[in-house]
């Protein structure tokens, strides 16, 4: 739910009442333990109590008003929808850069899994960077430095400097999908967490349609060179985007000397910017420190446990029938030109579409729900948005394969690619929001290890999902990969049963800022 506070915005609008309902991911013990009930801060019709409860500093970013939070998460999103629209864009151009090169196309195709692996390790390295020196800077020069890679990519004189050229935009352009989380936890409520999420979300989950739709169209009227060229344009657009929109959002609530102040003037945002700020900054933790408490919870298993069981599958089979799509539907029986191969990408952006819209309503009342009937919130009801999920994915996995192997209607397959992209969404924010509620303090660090196991599984179909189909048929491919959605789903049914103790036998390291 929007609160009056996030409608008013701004720490003026807060004012303090005892008897409210606790944000949820928490108690009201908890809160009021450290102040008295007079100084508990809530929204402004006095029905939620804050979670975090803001500082008195009116630079703290949860007092930030409602604009402002909001043009940074519109600064998070574009670069987040551009991660993975970045790295399929090319997916409807193999055809023409296998005649460049003299290449078969399913050749030219393997150069997305460089890219698509660094992803998970450059979002790895993203974690004690920006735990040290700050969100913004690493969220600028990854954007930055993807605009440098993708213009030498579509220079490139050779398949092998293209390729070399797409695997480090892999590893530079992952910032948005693992830095998410922690500026959503740094501006943002608990009782909003699930609906900011959703938006964020959406970003990277409809990217990898948005990416080979546009360059699907674009193919018709430019060479490819000039589409990668048109690609370099919008990570130049983002990277300016931030620079107008965008500010630090990293706040300890510890230490006063530890902060990089929003203070105005174009100096002290180009340091912010930059990193220098960061750099300069007192009483940050290393980045040994960082890494040591990345390591140590990349094995605990309230996040190792979803994320390498269901999230990695359902999101592998949805990379694997983007990459490959272009080289089912173009030959017969479909025979689509490159503008209908592009116009099919609208599909699963719809899906998209309505699963944020359904999200945004559901994760709210799941919550709600849960509050109502225990007075002890437990994060794990976050995952109860897996069950619709998986019903889905299986749903859609088996209209996908039989449209395929059966010369069915090209509406089977929209309507089964869009069911599919509505659950991989709806299977992205339960698991991104019950890392968060496990971690919020190190929410980077959790939201790396879960987009890790995603580009993992994104990495390993492209080089198997054609062959699968080639042998054994579309039917027993897909089908097959919804009985293995099926059975990876008991990795969310055991999280939500052993869930609880897990947190309590493996708790979260001390936070860090």
């Amino acid at each position: 739910m929007s609160s009056d506070l996030e409608a008013k915005g701004g720490i003026d609008n807060i004012h303090d009442v005892s008897g409210a309902r606790i944000g949820e991911g928490g108690s009201n013990s908890s809160i009021e333990n450290e102040k008295s009930a007079h100084d508990v801060k809530t929204t402004k019709d006095g029905q939620i109590i804050l979670n975090p409860q803001p500082s008195d500093d009116r630079d703290d970013p949860l007092n930030w008003s409602w604009v402002q939070k909001h043009k940074i998460l519109f600064a998070l999103f574009i670069p987040a929808l551009l991660t993975d629209a970045g790295m399929t864009w090319g997916s409807t151009q193999f055809e023409a850069q296998a005649a460049t090169w003299h290449m078969m196309v399913p050749a030219v195709a393997d150069s997305l899994s460089g890219g698509i692996f660094l992803q998970g390790p450059g979002g790895l390295l993203v974690v004690p960077l920006t735990q040290r020196y700050g969100r913004l800077p690493v969220l600028f020069w990854s954007q930055a430095l993807s605009f440098i890679v993708v213009i030498a990519a579509a220079f490139a004189p050779t398949y092998a400097g293209f390729t070399a050229c797409r695997t480090l935009q892999g590893f530079f352009n992952t910032a948005p999908q693992v830095i998410g989380l922690s500026m959503i936890h740094d501006i943002f409520y608990y009782h909003e967490y699930a609906r900011k999420i959703n938006i964020w979300a959406f970003g990277f989950i409809v990217g990898p349609y948005l990416g080979p739709f546009i360059s699907g169209l674009l193919i018709e009227k430019l060479t490819w060179r000039d589409n990668f060229a048109i690609l370099a344009c919008f990570y130049a657009l983002s990277a300016i985007i931030i620079v107008i929109l965008a500010d630090e959002t990293l706040y300890d609530r510890r230490s006063s000397t530890m902060q990089s102040k929003p203070t105005g003037g174009f100096r002290s945002k180009l340091q912010r910017l930059v990193g220098t700020a960061g750099l300069k900054a007192r009483g940050r933790p290393s980045l040994w420190t960082v890494s040591r408490h990345l390591a140590v919870i990349f094995f605990r298993p309230q996040v190792l446990v979803p994320s390498i069981s269901f999230y990695m599958v359902i999101f592998m089979w949805a990379i694997g029938l983007n990459t490959t799509v272009t080289q089912l539907v173009k030959p017969p029986p479909f025979l689509f030109t490159d503008q209908d191969v592009a116009l099919l990408y609208l599909a699963p952006m719809i899906g998209a579409l309505l699963g944020q819209i359904w999200g945004r309503f559901f994760n709210d009342w799941l919550v709600s729900a849960e509050r109502r009937n225990s007075k002890d919130y437990k994060p794990e009801v976050r995952l109860w948005g897996c069950w619709p999920a998986v019903l889905l994915a299986v749903a859609a996995l088996v209209l996908i394969g039989e449209g395929l192997e059966k010369g069915l209607s090209w509406v089977s397959l929209a309507m089964g690619w869009g069911i599919y992209s509505f659950a991989t969404l709806a299977a992205t924010v339960a698991v991104s929001a019950y890392a968060l509620d496990c971690f919020p303090e190190q929410a980077a660090a959790a939201s790396s290890i879960v987009n890790l196991w995603r580009t993992t599984g994104g990495f390993c179909v492209v080089y198997f999902q054609l062959v699968w189909v080639v042998k054994s048929g579309a039917a027993v491919t897909f089908g097959s990969q919804a009985g293995i959605v099926a059975a990876a789903f008991f990795g969310i049914i055991a999280t939500q049963y052993w869930g609880p103790s897990w947190r309590q036998r493996f708790p979260a390291p001390a936070a860090e800022n």
